[in-house]
């Protein structure tokens, strides 16, 4: 039998994406791709950005006929000189480079000091995905226009003096999205409008206008009064109390965030419909919220908390949760961040671990005097939250009685939460007794529960069913859990599940994920419905950690990093701060061990800032899942495990 060669693997096997390529091998990682509007996004932030700063007052939208969308501005213009270092126009650079632009520069003297573009790949990414894109700036008495095919320049910069009745600054970019990058050409109309209108709402006094060609329709937003406006407009359902607006942003004195660092938002309570809540971050809709919506929360609940036990208002055995107050809560948030952290290029979620403190530290007290000034409303408020709770907790309640009688005796090491209620309560299963006592120290102890696992799992793949329980660590997890093993096709009663989530906790090391291996096969063979119905995930800890010194008015701080990549963009964002080379340290978590209660809670287990990933089966389906599980864990699969490592051992990232 003839041997297959194996293709030769060697230096020229190596190739460097350069400019634009990466985006084009790979656009899913740096924009949406079930329709272009992401990518027109990231032109308009740029506007709204211009108008941010106060350059701006009108922008607009033309969708054309020919399947073409143009923005337009009347901004500052893009400047189109020479870049000293690179020697191109600033322009080229602008929509040729993943990472130039103008908003590195935070801080006194930087073009944007708060801005929605952080991460430099914004129009470039745009450009890399259109068949055309005209670029024309309008700037100190000039006009200057550059065109690009598919990333590159095909009609170079010609720079002209502006005509009579020409505009005399601003900034106009009409692209053609390439069909071959996106599922659908055609642009989600509502989400479209949507967008724009926000943008008006967050910039009083701002023109947002929309053109259709083909419809022939003309839509134009201006909001004079901001966030109120615009949230009693799309409410429904009856006020508890008349809508709380406020804001409040850091001056120079603070010591804990840097000038004009802030928000302003807009809270309705409703008694029914559905909520509506909208967040933004320097202009950028974080339709996945995150840590500043999180801050709004964090004070909502500390203001009502306090006013109700100020007022003695709680009744005995009723614990209030941030979820009782939240519940009826519908809002608008708009913060300022100067260096906002997103969770992936496309910024559906702020990361930033800073904007939880910075958002409370300014809702919680004004919400408290105004409670303290109008007591019958702060008093209707609490009766509203309270009544939550106390719905939350007899329907807790009702599933403690059905799980009475002949329930098995908990695991001793199991550290178990108080709440009882599926929506709030998880349970960590941790790698080893060291990081397990920092992890119930560290806990919320009202949801999260604790169980330790000594050593490696057992490899349950090929276990029959009922001699699962002859391994003890298995039996823990599975009373812990409170739902019996069971097959694919089986129906198990998950009445007595007794967590919300299931999540594995392990190192960030090799050993951590062959533990996370080993529990992830063991749900999978034995616990497949709790998969099937989103309970198991996996946390994230970080292997980094880099303490910064001091600067200027910005106190010494600590960041974590996930892995490698994430290191790299932590040391940059130092640099761009002006922190000398090497005047930070670096450690490496050898293990869970190592932290401290505070850092586990912070990194792992906060809710707000912990990085936790759902396990689910994806696109591939159960009988393909179960093939490729069987030949990475099965007894008599060595030779099919030897062909895959053959195949795939040149992309494993070997952590020694």
């Amino acid at each position: 039998m003839a041997v297959k060669p194996t293709p030769e693997y060697s230096e020229s096997s190596i190739r460097v994406l350069k400019g634009l390529e990466p985006v084009k091998h790979r656009p899913g990682m740096y924009t949406r791709t079930e329709s272009p509007l992401h990518v027109i996004q990231e032109v308009l932030d740029n506007a709204a950005d211009e108008a941010l700063a106060g350059h701006g007052k009108k922008i607009k939208v033309v969708l054309h006929v020919d399947g073409s969308v143009s923005i337009e501005d009347d901004g500052r213009g893009i400047p189109f000189g020479l870049h000293a270092e690179e020697n191109a126009p600033v322009i080229e650079l602008v929509f040729t480079r993943l990472h130039a632009g103008g908003k590195f520069d935070k801080g006194k003297g930087g073009a944007y000091s708060f801005s929605g573009g952080l991460h430099g790949v914004g129009v470039s990414v745009t450009n890399a995905l259109s068949t055309r894109l005209e670029a024309t700036t309008y700037r100190e008495g000039m006009v200057a226009r550059l065109v690009f095919a598919g990333g590159d320049v095909i009609e170079p910069l010609q720079v002209r003096k502006a005509g009579e009745g020409e505009r005399k600054s601003g900034t106009t970019v009409r692209v053609w999205p390439d069909a071959k990058y996106f599922e659908t050409l055609a642009l989600p109309i509502g989400q479209l409008t949507h967008l724009l209108r926000s943008k008006a709402v967050l910039m009083p006094g701002v023109t947002v206008t929309l053109v259709n060609e083909k419809s022939k329709e003309t839509q134009a937003w201006t909001y004079k009064g901001g966030l109120r406006d615009y949230l009693m407009q799309t409410l429904n359902g009856e006020l508890v109390i008349p809508v709380f607006e406020e804001e409040g942003f850091a001056d120079a004195q603070n010591d804990n965030f840097a000038d004009g660092e802030g928000a302003s938002w807009c809270v309705a309570f409703t008694e029914d419909g559905q909520p509506v809540r909208e967040s933004y971050v320097n202009l950028i809709p974080t339709s996945a919220g995150g840590t500043h919506e999180s801050g709004l929360r964090d004070g909502l609940f500390s203001a009502v908390k306090s006013f109700i036990e100020l007022h003695s208002l709680l009744p005995k055995g009723v614990k209030l949760l941030p979820e009782d107050v939240f519940a009826r809560a519908s809002y608008v948030l708009s913060a300022k961040v100067l260096d906002p952290q997103f969770q992936g290029q496309i910024k559906e979620r702020l990361n930033s671990r800073d904007a939880v403190r910075l958002v409370s530290s300014f809702v919680r007290p004004t919400l408290e005097l105004w409670l303290n000034q109008h007591v019958d409303y702060g008093k209707k408020l609490a009766e509203l939250a309270i009544k939550a709770a106390q719905t939350r907790q007899k329907a807790g309640q009702k599933v403690e009685k059905r799980k009475g009688s002949g329930v098995a005796v908990l695991p001793g090491k199991l550290t178990d939460c108080e709440s009882r209620d599926l929506a709030h309560n998880e349970v960590f299963l941790v790698e080893g007794d060291s990081a397990g006592g920092s992890a119930k120290m560290g806990r919320d102890k009202e949801s999260q529960a604790i169980l330790p696992l000594r050593g490696k799992v057992l490899n349950t793949w090929e276990v029959e069913r009922d001699r699962l329980f002859a391994n003890t660590e298995i039996h823990d997890i599975a009373v812990a859990i409170g739902v019996d093993p069971h097959g694919p096709n089986d129906s198990p009663d998950l009445s007595g599940l007794r967590y919300g989530k299931v999540c594995i906790l392990s190192d960030a090391d090799v050993d951590g994920s062959h533990i996370q291996v080993l529990l992830l096969t063991l749900f999978f063979r034995h616990f497949p419905k709790l998969i099937e119905t989103g309970h198991i995930y996996v946390a994230r800890p970080p292997l980094f950690r880099v303490d910064a010194p001091a600067r200027g008015k910005k106190p010494a701080s600590k960041a974590y990093a996930l892995d490698e990549g994430e290191l790299t963009a932590i040391l940059d964002k130092l640099r761009k701060e002006g922190v000398r080379e090497a005047a930070w340290s670096i450690s490496r978590f050898k293990g869970l061990g190592e932290m401290n209660a505070e850092q586990l809670w912070d990194t792992t287990l906060n809710p707000d800032t912990r990085r936790l990933l759902p396990v689910a089966l994806g696109d591939i389906d159960f009988a393909q899942t179960e093939a490729l599980i069987t030949k990475l864990m099965g007894k008599g699969e060595a030779a099919a495990r030897r062909e895959l490592m053959e195949l795939h051992g040149d992309t494993v990232e070997i952590d020694i």
